[in-house]
């Protein structure tokens, strides 16, 4: 396993980071403009974001662009839509734009009609109906109207490897979330003053940002050979991979946001800072496709 990326996977990394960047929202106001939203959809969807795997993406290159989507807190649908894509594409060479159910109902919905539903090795489609709750401002829930359309069958090894990469996109995500959590608690920490002197000097502060850099680096490394996985090893080791990157990266995520949180002292507490957004949606993304310690036997603890 080769864990540099390629001139084509850091050029497809650059471009998400940039639309992330440019695009994304910047404050906890900016969710609620309707202009910027509108735009960041349009370019989701003219660049066929959401159809990498149909047109020949690998694991890693939908994590990657997984990654800065959640570092930039992109609140347009693409979780969903991949992992849609990634088994649909076996039936049908339409891409069209679905989300995806994750237990009884549709997530990853706005703007969307349908969405792909997994029973055993059966693909159906159902309509999307009304909102569900969930605590994510980046992306909605909605629940399922019956009955479904059955759209065929899969083979196990199929089903498998979409699975595998279900939870190497929400590791990706993860990953991305706590990356952009960390990066607001530095920034913060490098202009926020008490006693005379900036909060990052201080090394109750400076310790809590380092460790969040060590957890972050950690989840990357897991990340990166899960996502090689996918396609690189069988399906049942493939899936044993993303497990040990879930479980990883979802502790990690909750306490560099939580640490962010921190960081900002009681401002991190209002409405009004990001940071709870990132915590939301690292929260969020660790209930996607959930992972005990259990289903892991390499005796982690």
């Amino acid at each position: 396993m080769d864990v540099r990326l390629t001139n084509e996977q850091q050029q497809l990394r650059d471009a998400a980071a940039k639309l992330a960047d440019d695009l994304g929202p910047g404050s906890v106001q900016d969710l609620d403009d309707a202009t910027r939203v509108a735009r960041l959809e349009k370019t989701v969807a003219a660049a066929g974001w959401r159809e990498l795997r149909s047109d020949g993406a690998s694991g890693v290159e939908v994590a990657i662009v997984a990654e800065e989507f959640g570092r930039g807190l992109v609140d347009v649908p693409f979780l969903g839509p991949i992992l849609a894509d990634d088994l649909r594409r076996h039936l049908s060479d339409e891409q069209q734009t679905w989300a995806i159910a994750v237990g009884d109902d549709a997530f990853d919905v706005a703007g969307l009609t349908r969405a792909l539903v997994v029973r055993d090795n059966s693909i159906l489609s159902a309509e999307i109906g009304g909102p569900a709750e969930g605590a994510d401002f980046t992306r909605a829930f909605a629940t399922l109207v019956e009955p479904y359309e059955q759209l065929g069958d899969l083979s196990s090894e199929q089903i498998e490897r979409g699975y595998a990469l279900a939870l190497v996109a929400t590791c990706a995500d993860l990953v991305g979330t706590s990356r952009g959590a960390q990066a607001a608690a530095v920034d913060y920490a490098k202009i926020r003053e008490q006693y005379g002197n900036t909060i990052g000097s201080y090394q109750a502060v400076a310790h809590l940002l380092a460790e969040s850099e060590a957890l972050i680096e950690g989840s990357i490394s897991v990340l990166r050979h899960a996502a090689w996985a996918v396609d690189e090893l069988t399906p049942a080791e493939a899936v044993r991979a993303a497990r040990i990157a879930k479980v990883y990266c979802a502790r990690a995520a909750r306490t560099v946001c939580e640490t962010a949180i921190q960081v900002h002292g009681g401002i991190g507490n209002t409405w009004e800072c990001i940071e709870h957004v990132y915590l939301r949606r690292a929260l969020t993304s660790t209930e996607l496709f959930p992972v005990s310690l259990e289903e892991i036997d390499l005796g982690l603890s």
